[in-house]
C-alpha cells in the first residue's frame, strides 16, 4: 500500500466511512482503478445505486457486485433519496445523548445532594437503583450533574 492509499484509508476510518467488506466488491469498475475505490463506502453504495437507476441493473445482481445484501440496498437507496449523497454516509452507532437519566431522575439526583452534600457518587447510584430501577455508572451520574449546572 502506498502513503497516499494509507493516508486515504485512515481519513475513510476516521469519518466512518472506510468500507468493513471491501473485498466483497466484484464489480469490475472497483478492479484495479485508481478512482473507482472499494474501501470508500459512500462510493460503492453511490455506484450500486447508480447500476440500478440509472443502467437498470436488477437490484439482487448490484447488491451482490458491490458486496451489499439486497435489504442495505433498499435502506442506501432510501436514505440517497431522502438526503442525497450524504445519506450514504454512515450514521455514528449507539446512543446519541444520555438517555437513562431522565430530567426527573437528575432533579431526584440534585435534592438528594442539596439535602446531603456529603452523598457520594456511589449513594447517588443506590439512589437511582432503589427509586428509578436504574443501573448507572457513578461517572454517568457525574456527567449529568455537570451538564444540568453548566446549562442553568
Amino acid at each position: 500500500m502506498t502513503k497516499k492509499s494509507n493516508d486515504k484509508s485512515e481519513s475513510l476510518r476516521q469519518r466512518g466511512c472506510l468500507n468493513p467488506n471491501p473485498g466483497r466488491v466484484t464489480e469490475e469498475l472497483f478492479d484495479g482503478s485508481e478512482f473507482f475505490d472499494p474501501q470508500d463506502l459512500v462510493q460503492v453504495k453511490y455506484e450500486m445505486l447508480r447500476r440500478v437507476r440509472v443502467e437498470q441493473g436488477t437490484v439482487s445482481r448490484a447488491a451482490a457486485d458491490f458486496g451489499f445484501s439486497r435489504p442495505c440496498f433498499y435502506e442506501s437507496r432510501h436514505q440517497f433519496d431522502q438526503h442525497g449523497l450524504v445519506g450514504l454516509v454512515p450514521k455514528k452507532r449507539g446512543p446519541r445523548a444520555g438517555h437513562k437519566l431522565t430530567p426527573e431522575i437528575v432533579d431526584a439526583l440534585e435534592l438528594a445532594r442539596s439535602e446531603a452534600p456529603s452523598l457520594g457518587n456511589e449513594d447517588l447510584v443506590l439512589l437511582v437503583q432503589t427509586r428509578f430501577g436504574k443501573k448507572v455508572h457513578p461517572r454517568t451520574l457525574e456527567r449529568a450533574l455537570a451538564r444540568r449546572k453548566k446549562n442553568a
